[in-house]
């Protein structure tokens, strides 16, 4: 019984980094605000036009590829950090590169909303216009 239980202990502990990190990413990128500000906004959104499971899905997957885009660009800018704290033109193309993979997920995330929550939104506001 003690093996299990330092077993269970050794993986609620192998958690910590990931926790650590993503303490991190929310202390430090501002932009990690607007996005968590979003997430909730649009989950409510959702929650509040009842939308189906495979609509669910659309929303949370592409919230998470969002959130993810923010976690490998502020890891990504760390590294670079390090490794080139002067600046360095190829150190600039790769925090560049980045952030384009976090605008790009943030586009994709409108697109996704408004294909799937637009018209159930339309059809909730237009009645009252």
């Amino acid at each position: 019984m003690t093996k299990i239980w330092a077993f269970i202990r050794e993986r609620i502990h192998s958690f910590r980094p990931a926790f650590s990190g993503w303490a991190y990413v929310l202390r430090s990128q501002q932009n990690a605000w607007l996005h968590a500000v979003a997430s909730v906004a649009v989950f409510a959104l959702s929650a509040w036009l009842g939308i189906g499971r495979l609509e669910w899905a659309l929303v949370i997957v592409a919230v998470a590829f969002v959130w993810i885009a923010e976690f490998l660009n502020t890891a990504l800018e760390a590294v670079v950090d390090l490794a080139s704290p002067d600046r360095h033109p190829l150190a600039q193309v790769g925090k560049d590169s980045g952030a384009a993979a976090v605008l790009i997920a943030a586009l994709n995330a409108v697109v996704i909303g408004l294909v799937v929550l637009g018209p159930p939104l339309w059809a909730r506001v237009s009645p009252l216009l």
